[in-house]
C-alpha cells in the first residue's frame, strides 16, 4: 500500500472502485464481447473513414453496449449482471477496433495510388505491428498523462481527456442508476434519434454554410448540427474550445480566402495543385493548400507540446523501467490502481515488432532499407504516441488529428529518401508503410490514453485494462485487411471501353518487364499499371515518356498482342461512374485524406511538394507558443474543416455560462460557511459536483447517441435497399429540406444542455 505521507496524485483522487475492493473484472466473457464489438465498431469506421475520411470514438458506444448487453442478459437469461469493472474490460477491448481503423483506412488505400494491389497480408501485418506498438508505446506514459495530469476543465497544465471522462461517467451512472442513469440515458435517445433522422433519413438538414461574400467568394462560415461534436465541446470546456475555433477562423475565414484573393490573378496551377486556384473550390483549396499548413502546424505543435513535457515522460518513464529488476515476488506492495504491465514486456514486445517489421519490409525492399524504415517507425511512432495521447487529452480522440501526424511522418520520411536518392516506386511503397504504422500506432495510442482515462476513473487495474486492449487491438487487425478488401472488390469496375484504354501496343521487351498476371474473363492478363513505372529500365527515353503519359490506372495487357484489354477501376478512389453495359457505378469511397498520402509521396520524391505551405503551419504554432497559447488545439482548428469545430466551440460556450452560473451559486453558498476546514471540504465536494454534473452526464449521452447513430447509418449502406427506402420515408416528413426545423432541432439540443447542466447536481 501506498504511504500516508504520499502526496502522489493518484492518492488525491479516490476512484469509484476503491483500491481495496474485491469484484470481478478480467473475465473471458467480458474479453470476448469486447473483441467483437471492436471488430464490429471497426467495420463500420472503416466505411466511415473511406467515405468521408473521419471517424468517432468507440469507447463511449461500447460501454454503453456493454451496460445494455449485460441488463438484457440478467433480465432475459437471468445470468449475473456483470461488475462496472468487467464493462470497463468490454470498452476498452472494444475501443481499439475502431481506432486501427481509421488508421488502416487513411493509409493503406494509398498502395493504389502508387501501382501496387490491395494485399491482405501486407494491410493485416501493418495493422498489427501499429496496433499493438501504439499500446506499447503508451503504457510508459500513462502516470505522466493520466494520473500526474489529472484535474478539472480549464485548469492549467492538466489534461482532461473528454470522452474518457464520458465513458467513465456511462460506466458510473449505469452501475448506479438513479437520476444520473436516466440522464445519460435521455440524452443518449435524444441524440440518437436526432443523428438518425439528419443521416440516415436525411429529414433534416445536417450542416449549416452561410456564405461570406463581403470578405471573399470562398469565405463560408459553416458549422454542423452535431450532436456529439455539442457534447465534446461541452466537456472540454470554454477555453480549448475556443482555440480551436480560432484555428478554425484562420484557416477558413483567412488563410483560405487570402490563397483565393491571390490565386484568382494567377494563370496556371500552383503546385501542389493541378488547376488554376482560380477554377477550385472551397475544398480543393483545403486539400491543395490548407492540409500542408494544418499538417505543419499540427507537426510543429506536438514537437513542442512533447518537449515541454518531457521531465515528466522520462520520470515516468525511469519509474517504468525500475520495475524491470522486480522479480515480482511482492505483489502486495504495488496499488491495485497502479499496477502496470511489466516494462520487461513492454520493451520486449516492442523490440520484437521492429524486428517482425525489418523482416517483413526486407522481402521487398532488401535488409537495408527495411532496418530504416524500422528505425524510423520506432522514432516517429515514440514521437506521435506521445503527442496523439497528450492531443487525446486536451480535445479528445474524435478530433485528434492523426491523418496530420500522419502527413508529416510520411512527408519527412520522403524527405529522408530524397537525400539518400531512394526514388524508386519499391522506396515509395516503403515510405507508406512507416507511415501506415506510425498513423495506426498514433490513432490506437490516443485510444489507448483514452481507455486507460476512464479506467483511472473508474477505478480498474492497469495491467488488465493494457492486456484487454492489446487482445482487442489484435483480433481487430487480423480481420480490417480483408474488411478493407472487401469494400474494395465490391465497386471494381473492369472497362473494355476504347475510350477508357491507352491505345499503344507493348513491345515484347517492354511485356517482359511486367512480372505480374491476372485471370479475367476466362483469360490470363499481364498488369500494367503505369503508376508504378514499370518501364524504367527502357533505354529508350521517348518511349518511356510516351507509356508513362497514358492515363494513371492498372490495366490487364493481352501477352499475346500487346494490347491493353481492360481498365481496372477500384472500387476505393476509383474514377468510373457507370459499367460498359451502362449501369451506374456506386461510389462510397472516395478516401479524401488517402488521397493526400498519394500527393506527399508522389510530391516530394518527384519534387512537387511546395514546403513553403508545411513551413508556414510550424511558424504558426511558434507565434501561438510565443503568445503563451497552447497551439495544439489551435492547429486542430486549422486542419479539421471548420463545420466540425463550430458545435465543439458552442458547446464550450455552453460549459461556460453553466459554470459561472454555478460559480456564482457555489460562492453564495461558501461566504456562509466559516469554519475553515468545513470551508476546503465544500471545496473538494464542488469538485466533484462539477465532474458529475447533470450537464456532464447529459453530454456524455450525447457523445453516445450520436455516436452509434452515425456507427448504425455506416452499417447500413451495406444493404442496397434500406438506405432508399429510410431517405425516402425521410423525403416523406414535413420537416425534409427546411432549414428552419434543422435548425429548431440543435437549438432544442443545446436548450436542454444549457437547462440541465444548470441543475444544481443530485447527491446519489
Amino acid at each position: 500500500m501506498a504511504q500516508s505521507g504520499s502526496s502522489s496524485p493518484s492518492d488525491q483522487y479516490r476512484p469509484f472502485v476503491s483500491d481495496e475492493a474485491q469484484m470481478r473484472e478480467f473475465t473471458w466473457s467480458a474479453v470476448v464481447v469486447g473483441a467483437v464489438l471492436g471488430i464490429v465498431f471497426g467495420a463500420s469506421s472503416l466505411y466511415l473513414v473511406l467515405k468521408v475520411g473521419m471517424t468517432v470514438s468507440a469507447s463511449i458506444p461500447v460501454a454503453v453496449l456493454a451496460i445494455t448487453l449485460s441488463r438484457i442478459a440478467a433480465r432475459t437469461l437471468k445470468l449475473r449482471r456483470t461488475t462496472i469493472l468487467e464493462n470497463n474490460i468490454v470498452q476498452t477491448a472494444g475501443s481499439a477496433g475502431e481506432s486501427i481503423a481509421f488508421g488502416v483506412g487513411v493509409s493503406m488505400p494509398a498502395v493504389m495510388l502508387l501501382g501496387y494491389g490491395l494485399d491482405w497480408t501486407r494491410t493485416m501485418t501493418v495493422a498489427i505491428l501499429g496496433g499493438l506498438l501504439g499500446i506499447l508505446a503508451m503504457i510508459p506514459l500513462r502516470r505522466a498523462f493520466i494520473v500526474r495530469m489529472h484535474g478539472r476543465p480549464g485548469e492549467p497544465g492538466k489534461l482532461l481527456y473528454p470522452e474518457g471522462t464520458a465513458c467513465a461517467q456511462v460506466l458510473i451512472t449505469g452501475e448506479k442508476g438513479g437520476s444520473g442513469g436516466r440522464t445519460v440515458f435521455f440524452g443518449f435517445v435524444i441524440a440518437f434519434v436526432h443523428k438518425f433522422i439528419t443521416e440516415s433519413m436525411q429529414a433534416l438538414g445536417s450542416m449549416f454554410a452561410v456564405p461570406l461574400g463581403f470578405v471573399n467568394r470562398s469565405a463560408v462560415f459553416a458549422g454542423e448540427y452535431a450532436s456529439e461534436l455539442l457534447g465534446v465541446g461541452y466537456i472540454i470546456g470554454r477555453r480549448t474550445a475556443s482555440i480551436m475555433m480560432a484555428g478554425a477562423v484562420l484557416g477558413y475565414l483567412i488563410l483560405i480566402p487570402l490563397i483565393s484573393y491571390v490565386g484568382d490573378y494567377v494563370t496556371g496551377p500552383v503546385p501542389p495543385g493541378d488547376k488554376a486556384i482560380s477554377q477550385m473550390g472551397i475544398k480543393e483549396l483545403r486539400d491543395n493548400y490548407l492540409l500542408f499548413i494544418g499538417a505543419g502546424c499540427v507537426a510543429t505543435a506536438g514537437i513542442i507540446s512533447m518537449f515541454r513535457t518531457m521531465p515528466i515522460i522520462i520520470r515516468s518513464i525511469r519509474a517504468g523501467l525500475s520495475q524491470i529488476g522486480d522479480r515480482g515476488d511482492a505483489p502486495s506492495a504495488i496499488r491495485r490502481t497502479e499496477n502496470d504491465m511489466s516494462m520487461r514486456v513492454v520493451l520486449l514486445g516492442s523490440l520484437g515488432l521492429i524486428a517482425l517489421l525489418a523482416i517483413y519490409l526486407a522481402a521487398d525492399v532488401g535488409w537495408q532499407s527495411a532496418i530504416l524504415g524500422a528505425c524510423l517507425v520506432v522514432l516517429f511512432g515514440f514521437l506521435f504516441v506521445t503527442v496523439s495521447a497528450r492531443l487525446t487529452g486536451e480535445i479528445g480522440s474524435s478530433s485528434n488529428p492523426i491523418s496530420g501526424m500522419t502527413v508529416a511522418t510520411l512527408t519527412l520520411t520522403c524527405l529522408i529518401f530524397l537525400a539518400l536518392g531512394w526514388e524508386s516506386s519499391q522506396m515509395r511503397l516503403l515510405a507508406l508503410c512507416v507511415a501506415a504504422v506510425v498513423c495506426i500506432a498514433a490513432s490506437n495510442g490516443g485510444t489507448t490514453a483514452q481507455s486507460l482515462k476512464t479506467g483511472f476513473l473508474v477505478g480498474c487495474t492497469p495491467r488488465l485494462a493494457q492486456w484487454a486492449i492489446l487482445i482487442g487491438a489484435l483480433s481487430s487487425a487480423l480481420v480490417i485487411g480483408g474488411t478493407l478488401l472487401a469494400f474494395n472488390a465490391a465497386g471494381t469496375v473492369y472497362s473494355a471501353k476504347p475510350e477508357n484504354l491507352p491505345q499503344v501496343t507493348l513491345s515484347a521487351d517492354e511485356m517482359k518487364l511486367l512480372t505480374e498476371s491476372r485471370r479475367h474473363a476466362d483469360q490470363q492478363w499481364l498488369v500494367w499499371d503505369n503508376r508504378r513505372d514499370p518501364f524504367v529500365a527502357l533505354p529508350d527515353e521517348a518511349r518511356r515518356k510516351q507509356l508513362t503519359a497514358v492515363a494513371a490506372g492498372c490495366y490487364l495487357v493481352d501477352p499475346e498482342t500487346g494490347r491493353p484489354g481492360w481498365l481496372v477501376d477500384p472500387g476505393i478512389m476509383g474514377r468510373l461512374h457507370e459499367t460498359d453495359d451502362g449501369r451506374p457505378v456506386k461510389r462510397d469511397f472516395d478516401a479524401p485524406k488517402t488521397q493526400v498520402m498519394g500527393i506527399i509521396i508522389n510530391g516530394v520524391l518527384q519534387r512537387r511538394l511546395n514546403w513553403g505551405l508545411v513551413l508556414v503551419g510550424a511558424l504558426i504554432a511558434v507565434m501561438l507558443e510565443l503568445c503563451g497559447i497552447s497551439s495544439l488545439p489551435f492547429a486542430v482548428g486549422v486542419y479539421v474543416p471548420i463545420q466540425f469545430s463550430t458545435p465543439i466551440f458552442i458547446g464550450g460556450l455552453i460549459r461556460a455560462g453553466v459554470d459561472s452560473f454555478s460559480a456564482r451559486r457555489h460562492a453564495a453558498a461558501l461566504a456562509e460557511i466559516n469554519d475553515p476546514q468545513a470551508k476546503a471540504a465544500a471545496e473538494v465536494e464542488a469538485i466533484r459536483k462539477s465532474e458529475t454534473s447533470p450537464g456532464v452526464l447529459l453530454a456524455s449521452g450525447y457523445i453516445a447517441g450520436g455516436s452509434i447513430a452515425g456507427v448504425l447509418g455506416g452499417f447500413l449502406n451495406f444493404h442496397d435497399t434500406w438506405p432508399k427506402q429510410l431517405e425516402a420515408w425521410g423525403a416523406a416528413l414535413p420537416t425534409a429540406g427546411s432549414v428552419v426545423a434543422a435548425l429548431i432541432a440543435f437549438v432544442v439540443l443545446v436548450g436542454l444542455l444549457c437547462f440541465v447542466g444548470a441543475r444544481e447536481p443530485s447527491e446519489e
